[in-house]
C-alpha cells in the first residue's frame, strides 16, 4: 500500500475511526444478503425493481475503481497531495476497498437472480439501460482524455462521479415501483436498515477524521463518499416510512406468490376448469 500522507494525532481517535469504518464495512456488506436471501426463498425477484439493481452495478463498479486507484495508486496519492496539501490523509480506508469489492461481487448474484428466478412483467426499462450507457461512455471518454496528460486524479475523480450520480438516482425506480403498487413486497426492509446503519457510521467515520487533523479537507476532497452517506441516509428513511407507515397493511395482507404474474399454463388450466 502506498503512504497516506498526514499521521493521526490521536490515538484514540485513530481507533474510534477504523472502528467506526468497518461497522460500516460490516452493516452495507451484509445489507446485500437480506434481498439475496428473500430471492432464494420466494425463487422470484417480483417486487424488487430491476432498475435498481442494473444502476447499482454500474454504481458499485465506478465506486470500486475509485476506491482502489486512490487507495494503491502511488501516482494518484501524489496528485491529491498536491491538490489538497501534504499534510492531509488519503480520503479512502481499507474498508472502503473491501465494501467496494464485495458490493460488485453481490450485486451481479442480484442480477444472476433476476435472470433465473419468476420476474413476472417486469423487465429492465429503456431509460435504465441508456443511463448506464451514457455513464461508461462518459468514462471512456474520461479514459482517453486523462491518460496523454497523466491526469490520474481527475480521472478516478470522473468514476467518483459516475458513481454520486447512480448513488442519487438508483433508488428512485424502487421508490416510485413501491408507491405505484402500494407495498414494499419483495423489497427487503433489512436491506435498508443494514444500509442505513451503514451511511450514519460511514459519516461518523469522516467526521472524526476531520476533528483529528482538523480540516474538512476529508469532506470534500471526497465528495463521492460524503454524498453517498447523505443520499442514502435519506432514501433509507424513505423506504422505512413506505415499509412501516405507509404501506404496512400490504405487507401483512398479501403474500409474495400473489403479486406475480401468472404463466401461461396456469392461466389455461383455470380457464378449462
Amino acid at each position: 500500500m502506498a503512504g497516506q500522507g498526514s499521521s493521526w494525532n490521536s490515538t484514540p481517535l485513530q481507533v474510534l475511526h477504523d472502528v467506526l469504518g468497518w461497522i460500516a464495512f460490516a452493516s452495507w456488506s451484509i445489507s446485500f444478503y437480506p434481498q439475496v436471501i428473500l430471492n432464494f426463498r420466494r425463487k422470484s425477484v417480483v417486487g424488487l425493481n430491476f432498475d435498481f439493481v442494473v444502476l447499482n452495478l454500474t454504481k458499485h463498479s465506478s465506486y470500486l475503481i475509485y476506491n482502489a486507484s486512490v487507495f494503491f495508486s502511488s501516482a494518484v496519492q501524489r496528485q491529491y497531495h498536491q491538490k489538497f496539501g501534504f499534510d492531509q490523509m488519503i480520503p479512502v480506508a481499507a474498508n472502503d476497498v473491501a465494501f467496494s469489492i464485495h458490493a460488485v461481487l453481490l450485486t451481479a448474484i442480484t442480477l444472476f437472480q433476476i435472470a433465473i428466478y419468476e420476474r413476472g412483467h417486469q423487465k429492465i426499462s429503456r431509460t435504465a439501460t441508456a443511463i448506464v450507457i451514457v455513464a461508461w461512455l462518459a468514462a471512456a471518454v474520461c479514459v482517453f482524455v486523462a491518460v496523454p496528460h497523466h491526469k490520474w486524479l481527475w480521472l478516478v475523480s470522473c468514476f467518483n462521479t459516475v458513481q454520486v450520480v447512480m448513488t442519487v438516482i438508483k433508488y428512485i425506480p424502487q421508490a416510485v415501483m413501491n408507491f405505484k403498487r402500494k407495498s414494499t413486497i419483495g423489497w427487503s426492509i433489512g436491506n435498508i436498515l443494514l444500509d442505513l446503519l451503514g451511511g450514519v457510521t460511514n459519516y461518523a467515520q469522516m467526521a472524526v477524521q476531520s476533528i483529528d487533523q482538523k480540516s474538512w479537507v476529508n469532506f470534500y476532497g471526497n465528495i463521492g463518499k460524503t454524498l453517498l452517506s447523505l443520499v442514502s441516509i435519506f432514501f433509507d428513511i424513505l423506504f422505512i416510512l413506505q415499509h412501516y407507515v405507509l404501506y404496512p397493511s400490504k405487507e401483512k395482507a398479501l403474500p409474495p406468490k400473489l403479486d406475480a404474474v401468472p404463466s401461461t399454463s396456469s392461466t389455461r388450466d383455470v380457464e378449462e376448469g
